[in-house]
């Protein structure tokens, strides 16, 4: 039965996450609400993990939610109910890509999608910096914590350098402020 509530879980997160890994997040925090294959700071780890390794995020919380509900088996019922709707989706978009390029429709369906995508992402990160807050311990860990996101916000606006640059400075900003 878990094999069944993981695959449908995570069908559901596949099917309706339009906007690739980052739309996926308030999925996953749903489901860390939800169930107990995952805490919200597990959550906000393993997206720091998934951005610095190969692979969507979705793809990569799923094989961990699964692999930690019920082992290997759970890691691929739960992956494979991931990726499933965009495989399904990907070969309808192939064998009709020019109806669908051109269809008024289609563009008025991603002209809505768009904002609601990005608010979900945004409510995610209320939610995510909440965590950081929560889980900083000291008025001075929080203020050093409000501070890097303010410089790294700058760099990334300025700059515009590769995101493993930022994985990397922020891995060892905390290691030499810890």
């Amino acid at each position: 039965m878990i094999y069944l509530i993981l695959f449908w879980e995570f069908f559901k997160v596949g099917l309706f996450a339009v906007g690739g890994g980052l739309a996926t997040i308030p999925f996953l925090y749903n489901l860390s609400e939800k169930f107990n294959w995952f805490s919200v700071s597990e959550l906000t780890n393993m997206i720091a993990v998934s951005e610095s390794t190969p692979g969507p995020l979705g793809v990569n919380m799923a094989t961990y939610a699964g692999i930690q509900t019920h082992g290997f088996l759970g890691g691929v019922t739960a992956t494979f109910g991931l990726v499933l709707p965009s495989l399904f989706v990907i070969i309808v978009i192939s064998r009709f890509l020019n109806k669908f390029k051109e269809n008024q429709i289609i563009k008025s369906i991603f002209y809505g999608l768009r904002p609601a995508v990005a608010v979900m992402i945004c409510i995610f990160l209320v939610a995510l910096l909440s965590v950081v807050l929560k889980e900083t311990q000291g008025i001075y860990h929080i203020i050093i914590s409000i501070i890097l996101f303010l410089c790294y916000l700058g760099l990334v606006f300025r700059f515009k350098w590769h995101p493993i640059f930022f994985i990397i400075l922020g891995a060892f900003m905390g290691i030499l402020l810890e």
